[in-house]
């Protein structure tokens, strides 16, 4: 399980060397993560902040936890059912923390991880979810 000091630990090593995580982090397009979360194959996981979510919106289907709740590895925990198996994308603004927060639970034992490439708002990586005109709802 993910407690907030030792997911922060690894967030920050992560963070550190953006790379390394890129390297070790599976990727997934925005349009494939779209459809996975919509068929059900595919728990997405929004850990922008609250003020991120109510400026851009979320994408369609996905859950909201922020990489600071002081909760994230209990709501992590719960949004995966408790299976390190069971497949997830992170999704952040432009993808380096969702590669962070991935990182961090690939070393807590969580097997099936991606990071949306992109995430929101698009980077070099890719045009992220928003201007590849996938939908967003208002945060809930």
């Amino acid at each position: 399980m993910l407690d907030r000091r030792s997911f922060l630990a690894l967030s920050l090593a992560a963070m550190a060397t953006p790379a390394m995580a890129q390297q070790t982090i599976r990727q997934i397009s925005p349009a494939e993560a779209h459809a996975r979360t919509q068929a059900g194959t595919l728990t997405l996981i929004d850990v922008r902040t609250p003020g991120e979510w109510a400026e851009s919106g979320v994408a369609t289907g996905a859950l909201t936890i922020a990489m600071q709740d002081p909760e994230l590895g209990t709501r992590l925990a719960e949004a995966t059912g408790g299976d390190p198996s069971a497949p997830v994308a992170l999704i952040c603004h432009t993808g380096a923390r969702s590669s962070a927060v991935a990182a961090a639970m690939q070393a807590h034992g969580y097997t099936n991880v991606y990071s949306v490439t992109g995430g929101m708002a698009g980077s070099a990586d890719g045009p992220g979810w928003r201007r590849v005109g996938l939908p967003v709802e208002t945060a809930r």
